[in-house]
C-alpha cells in the first residue's frame, strides 16, 4: 500500500460493543479511542440502511439531531476545495469593459460571469429538488452535486488534458478521480493515527459511504470502463482504491447509484441551460443564428460528435425546433431589464422541462415509492436528452469555439505544461507545505509525481498563472 494511502480498516468489531459514530463500522488502522462515547448512533434516514451512514473513520456527532447526510453537506460546503471553484472559469470569462461585442448585440462584457462554484451551486439546487421528488435524501444529493467538480483543475478540461500527460507515469489525471482524492484524502478535516508510525494520516472529509458513492460518476479505475476500456473517464486512482473498495462494498460493478445519476443529469441540465444563458448575456450568441440553415447544421454536427453520438440530423433539428417553438424561448436579446427577465424565465422553463421529463419517465418505469441507492435507475427520455445535447452544442459552437478562445486555451496549455516541468525539476521547492509533506512521504517517483500533480490541480486559474510566473521568471 502507498505510504500516502488512508489506513485500512480493521475487522469489524462486535456491534454490541461498538461505540463509534458508525456503530457497525470499524476503526481505521492505528486509530486510538478518544474515550468519548456518543449517546446514540447517527439518526436514521428513511430509505437508507445503517451501512449507508457509516464513515471510514467512526466519529461522534458534535451536534445531536442532525442526520449523517446533513453533516456531509456541511463539510463539503465549508471545504477549501469548494471555495477555490470561485476562481475557476465555467465557460464565459469576464471581458474588459472596452470590448463592444458584436454589432447589434449586448456588449461582450459580464462583470460577474458564472464560475465553477456558481455552476456547482446551481447543479446542487437542481439535484436537491429532483432527488427529493423521487424519494432521495435531498442533503445526500446536494452533497454529491456540490462535490462533483471539486477535482476540476485550473483552466478546466483544457488543463485536465495537459495534467493527464504530465501524470502519465503515475497513472494519469482525471477530474472525477481527483474529486474523490480530495474528499477522501487531500481536504484537511479529519486525521487518524497511522498503525505503523502513529503519525496522523488524513482521511479527508470522512464522508459517509453513501455520500462518496453518490459523488462517484465513474465507479471504476483507469481503463476499467465496463463497456469501453479505452475511455479516458475513470473515478479512482490506484492509491485511492482501498477507500473506493470500502464504500463500493456490495455495489453492482460499474453501476452508479441512483443519487449519482440524479447528480449527473442535474449537472447536464445546469450547464447546458446556463452556458447558453451566459453566451446570450455576453453577446456571443445571436438567437437568430439558430434559424439559419448553415449554422444549424454546424450545431447539429457538434451535437452528434460530442453530446449525442449516433443522433441523426433530423432528430436533432426536431429537438431544437421544439425548443424554439416554445412561447418563452428568447428569440432576441438586447441586455435590457425586460430581456434579462425573459431570459431568466426561459432558463427556469428549460430546467423545469428537463427535470419534469426525467421525473415522469422514472415514475412511469418504477411506480411510486422512494428511489435510493441501487433500487432504481433514473430514466431520461431520449427526446429530452437530445434537447439537452443541442443546447450543449449551441454553447460549444458559439462560446467555446470562438477563435479568440483557442488562443487563450493554447496559452493555458503552455502555463500548465511549463508549471509541471518547473515543479518536477525543483520539487519539493515550489510546493505548498501540504503537498511538500506528501512529496516527502512518498516512497517512490510515482508518489512524488502524484504530489506535484495534486499541487497543480489545487490551483485556481489565477494562482496557476501566478505560480507559473514566479517559477519560470
Amino acid at each position: 500500500m502507498s505510504p500516502n494511502a488512508p489506513p485500512e480498516p480493521e475487522p469489524e468489531p462486535d456491534p454490541a460493543v461498538s461505540t463509534g459514530a458508525a456503530s457497525a463500522g470499524a476503526l481505521p488502522a492505528g486509530a486510538a479511542s478518544t474515550g468519548v462515547v456518543p449517546e446514540a448512533g447517527p439518526r436514521r434516514v428513511p430509505g437508507y440502511a445503517a451501512a449507508d451512514l457509516e464513515r471510514w473513520a467512526p466519529e461522534p456527532d458534535k451536534r445531536p439531531g442532525r442526520t449523517a447526510f446533513q453533516r456531509d453537506r456541511a463539510r463539503v460546503l465549508h471545504s477549501a476545495a469548494l471555495r477555490r471553484l470561485a476562481a475557476k472559469t465555467q465557460v464565459v470569462p469576464a471581458a474588459p469593459a472596452t470590448d463592444p461585442g458584436p454589432a447589434g448585440l449586448a456588449p461582450a462584457f459580464d462583470a460577474t460571469p458564472r464560475t465553477r462554484l456558481t455552476h456547482s451551486l446551481e447543479c446542487a439546487q437542481v439535484g436537491r429538488e429532483l432527488g427529493a421528488a423521487l424519494g432521495c435524501d435531498p442533503d445526500l444529493v446536494e452533497t454529491a452535486c456540490l462535490a462533483h467538480d471539486l477535482g476540476h483543475p485550473p483552466f478546466g478540461h483544457n488543463g485536465e488534458r495537459v495534467l493527464n500527460e504530465i501524470a502519465e507515469p503515475c497513472g494519469g489525471f482525471e477530474g472525477n478521480a481527483q474529486s474523490l482524492r480530495l474528499l477522501a484524502r487531500l481536504e484537511p478535516k479529519r486525521f487518524v493515527p497511522d498503525r505503523g508510525t502513529g503519525e496522523p494520516v488524513s482521511v479527508g472529509l470522512n464522508l459517509t459511504r453513501a455520500a462518496l458513492d453518490a459523488a462517484t460518476k465513474y465507479p471504476w479505475p483507469r481503463g476499467g470502463h465496463p463497456h469501453s476500456p479505452r475511455s479516458p473517464k475513470f473515478g479512482v486512482y490506484e492509491d485511492d482504491v482501498p477507500i473506493f473498495e470500502w464504500y463500493r462494498q456490495g455495489a453492482p460493478e460499474g453501476r452508479t447509484t441512483f443519487e449519482a445519476q440524479v447528480m449527473d443529469w442535474s449537472d447536464d441540465v445546469a450547464y447546458s441551460v446556463h452556458d447558453v444563458e451566459d453566451g446570450l448575456h455576453a453577446g456571443h450568441l445571436n438567437p437568430a443564428s439558430l434559424l439559419a440553415e448553415p449554422e444549424r447544421h454546424e450545431v447539429f454536427a457538434v451535437a452528434a460528435d460530442r453530446y449525442a453520438p449516433g443522433a441523426e440530423p433530423d432528430e436533432l433539428a426536431e429537438a431544437l425546433d421544439r425548443l424554439l417553438g416554445q412561447e418563452w424561448w428568447p428569440h432576441r436579446y438586447d441586455g435590457s431589464s425586460v430581456a434579462q427577465a425573459r431570459l431568466k424565465d426561459a432558463t427556469s422553463q428549460l430546467i423545469g422541462r428537463f427535470c419534469l421529463a426525467a421525473e415522469g419517465a422514472t415514475r412511469a418505469a418504477y411506480g411510486t415509492g422512494r428511489f435510493t441507492r441501487y433500487h432504481a435507475e433514473l430514466v431520461v427520455p431520449r427526446v429530452t436528452r437530445l434537447e439537452c445535447a443541442v443546447l450543449k452544442a449551441v454553447a460549444d459552437r458559439y462560446v467555446i469555439q470562438r477563435a479568440d478562445q483557442e488562443l487563450v486555451r493554447a496559452d493555458q496549455r503552455v502555463v500548465i505544461a511549463e508549471l509541471g516541468e518547473a515543479l518536477i525539476t525543483r520539487a519539493p521547492d515550489g510546493l505548498d507545505p501540504q503537498f511538500r509533506a506528501l512529496f516527502d512521504a512518498a516512497g517512490d517517483d510515482r508518489g512524488r509525481l502524484r504530489a506535484i500533480v495534486d499541487q497543480i490541480a489545487s490551483l485556481t486559474d489565477t494562482s496557476a498563472r501566478g505560480l507559473h510566473a514566479r517559477l519560470t521568471g
